[in-house]
């Protein structure tokens, strides 16, 4: 699953994504990005606009925001059987800026959080979708998921899946409103190359929300007794 992420180089996600700010988003540099906070997305209905959107999906046809489930992430192997997943696939896909996302690794009775970026620390798009709730009352609630793959060979040791992050060729692709080939779409949904990828462990402090600092994603050393999984 992706459950933490961060998005730092907020200032190049305009240029980067050719794409406009819609309405208020807030561009600051965010290290501890967790669900149920607003992001910015690049999204299909308009592929030129970015806009702030909640992270936790919820159908356009819950009976009640407040008592369902927010979907934080949705598995590429199972979009087309999933109702809260099927017809947001075929019609409101999205981008979701990021530069790096965080993993916990089971080392005995441990969870080692683990950052994971680029090895060139550009900015990249996960593979997201999208829905908007309505009341009788014109209430809106957008709110997104991020699309999860199999993990590649460096992240198989970490956890057992990952977000899907599109390659740069395959955005335009995947927010196209003209692009129905359903083979096609799920094609794109597949582990990023590893040898593009670094990944290392940092601090526990990413376990709270309350944190959100440039500390967060600082490399920290670990060490184990001999024989033994317990971390020190």
């Amino acid at each position: 699953m992706c459950g933490r992420f961060t998005l730092i180089q907020v200032e190049k996600i305009p240029e980067r994504f050719d794409a406009k700010i819609f309405g208020e988003v807030n561009l600051r540099k965010r290290y501890n990005i967790s669900p149920g906070q607003p992001v910015p997305l690049v999204f299909q209905e308009s592929p030129n606009k970015i806009e702030e959107m909640i992270w936790g999906l919820i159908p356009h046809w819950a009976s009640d925001p407040s008592t369902s489930k927010a979907l934080i992430n949705a598995r590429s192997d199972s979009l087309l059987e999933k109702p809260a997943f099927k017809e947001s696939f075929l019609k409101r896909r999205c981008l979701v800026p990021a530069d790096g996302f965080y993993e916990w690794k089971l080392a005995g009775k441990e969870k080692i959080p683990h950052y994971i970026r680029m090895k060139d620390s550009s900015l990249v798009a996960f593979a997201g979708l999208y829905d908007i709730w309505k009341d009788k009352d014109g209430k809106v609630i957008k709110t997104f998921t991020i699309i999860t793959t199999e993990p590649n060979s460096l992240l198989k040791d970490i956890h057992n899946r990952m977000p899907v992050i599109l390659r740069e060729e395959d955005e335009k692709i995947w927010v196209n409103k003209e692009e129905k080939d359903v083979d096609k779409l799920l094609s794109i949904l597949k582990p990023y190359p590893p040898e593009l990828m670094e990944a290392y462990p940092v601090s526990k402090k990413v376990n709270s929300t309350n944190n959100d600092s440039e500390d967060l994603i600082k490399p920290i050393k670990i060490f184990y007794l001999p024989n033994q999984e317990n971390l020190f």
